[in-house]
């Protein structure tokens, strides 16, 4: 072939080649851009999908505790269906500044809501208001209704007693059916109630936090101290009422059980003030003679129920005693400071020194 013709196949052969290359650059920039345009859509739709309310609108009513930040409140609201996206929601609240947060207390909404309903009902503020009430370690029932009743419209300190002791409500496995009263497991917490919070709804809210706080101690001692899981608590509820400093809870757990191993009676004196009804800390040999199966100077064994309502350092500490042959202990100043011996020589001697 001529070399000038040669030459003029190679150029039409260059140029379909760079013509061929230009039509796949085109046509990968074109497929390009549909994928774009088709991910666009998809994105817009599930956007619009997440936060404009798409889905059945049933009624729901979300309390929001005190001091629940904004991204707190999103999965609350997610997990009663008001919103599908957590993370749409939270950037939305961040948006629009309001990640700190919204006011404690009862909202009313629906499934399925938009975004800016939502946002719009929260800022609103609650329809039922929620209030704080503390409720302290070592409290008995009738001093926690004392404690609920003001705060609380639905609430008083009568019919809080006697539904708490009436018998109904049960917390397997620490608070079995058939006991007669919840003493003992109304956990002590800072608790946000709904200021038309009912006695009903205050003593679940209470023998739930004791379900969550208590879950995780290690219950299956209880099996090697020869007890079940309520006589624990009984024990936490003297605990509770006698020690003063946390190293001492589990050294008085100690003194209780070797004095139920050998059949002594425990001689607890908050029992002897648990069946006397009264808040004095002195008591009388008169008191001591109190008829009542609660008189742990007149009865062997533990009381029939917890006298008090343990936190969790009293019910890990009658979980877990401390070792030592101990049998007596004694508050030797005001502060409560305890004194533990085996001897009841050594007792009687502290006694004389720091009781006079």
């Amino acid at each position: 072939m001529p070399e000038a013709l040669q030459t003029r196949v190679e150029r039409r052969d260059q140029a379909k080649r760079r013509g061929g290359g230009r039509r796949r650059s085109l046509l990968i920039l074109l497929s390009f851009f549909l994928v774009l345009v088709l991910l666009t859509l998809v994105a817009g739709n599930y956007y619009r999908t997440q936060t404009s309310g798409v889905g059945p609108k049933t009624p729901v009513t979300v309390v929001v505790p005190d001091g629940l930040t904004g991204d707190q409140v999103a999965d609350l609201l997610a997990a009663n269906g008001v919103i599908h996206s957590t993370f749409l929601f939270r950037l939305a609240l961040r948006l629009r500044h309001q990640s700190n947060g919204f006011e404690a207390g009862e909202y009313h909404l629906t499934t399925n809501m938009g975004f800016n309903d939502v946002i719009a009902t929260l800022q609103k503020g609650p329809v039922v208001h929620a209030v704080r009430v503390t409720i302290p370690e070592g409290l008995t029932v009738a001093q926690t209704a004392e404690r609920l009743a003001p705060s609380l419209g639905g609430v008083r300190r009568g019919s809080f007693v006697r539904a708490a002791t009436s018998g109904q409500y049960s917390l397997p496995p620490y608070l079995p059916p058939g006991k007669p009263t919840v003493e003992g497991f109304l956990f002590p917490n800072t608790y946000d109630f709904l200021k038309n919070a009912t006695d009903d709804a205050a003593i679940k809210r209470l023998l739930a936090q004791f379900q969550t706080e208590a879950s995780d101690l290690p219950w299956q001692n209880a099996r090697e101290l020869h007890l079940s899981d309520y006589q624990v608590v009984v024990v936490a509820s003297m605990i509770e009422r006698e020690a003063k400093f946390p190293a001492d809870r589990p050294k008085v757990a100690r003194v209780i059980y070797n004095r139920l191993a050998r059949g002594m009676k425990l001689q607890v004196d908050a029992t002897v003030l648990y069946a006397l009804g009264t808040n004095t800390t002195t008591i009388t040999d008169q008191d001591l003679q109190v008829k009542s199966p609660y008189n742990t100077y007149l009865h062997a064994g533990l009381p029939p129920t917890p006298i008090a309502s343990p936190g969790l350092a009293s019910l890990r500490a009658a979980l877990s005693p401390a070792q030592g042959n101990w049998l007596y202990y004694l508050a030797i100043d005001a502060a409560g400071h305890e004194r533990f011996t085996s001897s009841y020589s050594q007792f009687i001697a502290w006694k004389n020194q720091f009781l006079g």
